[in-house]
């Protein structure tokens, strides 16, 4: 069962196609609005994964090489002093999506944020 729930006025809702249906059942639910995620110490978004690395490795994250799996469709950063918290990205930035935003945004709280563009 694939989808996101929407919760309106108390009440959730399984939305089957969220670009295509809104909770009222118009078309206009989140129809292309497209995210950014931002730097918050310098506002500045990010635009590309070198920008995004240096920005980890600032926070303490380095980047991971597993040793016995060649996955190059795939980045990994993990934070130098807790190996528990993992980040995984897709190789190719033009499939970095909102879900891969939330998951830095939740890892590092204080100094990002995604914004509406």
């Amino acid at each position: 069962m694939a989808g996101v729930w929407v919760f309106k006025n108390g009440v959730a809702k399984l939305v089957q196609n969220p670009m295509a249906e809104s909770f009222d059942g118009g078309l206009e639910w989140q129809r292309g609005r497209k995210k950014a995620l931002v730097f918050l110490p310098t506002c500045e978004v990010i635009s590309s994964y070198s920008d995004l690395e240096e920005k980890l490795q600032s926070l303490g994250w380095e980047r991971y090489y597993a040793p016995d799996c060649d996955e190059s469709d795939t980045l990994q950063y993990h934070r130098c002093y807790s190996s528990s918290l993992l980040i995984s990205l897709p190789s190719d930035f033009r499939k970095f999506k909102t879900m891969h935003m939330y998951d830095i945004v939740l890892k590092n709280r204080e100094y990002f944020e995604v914004r509406d563009l």
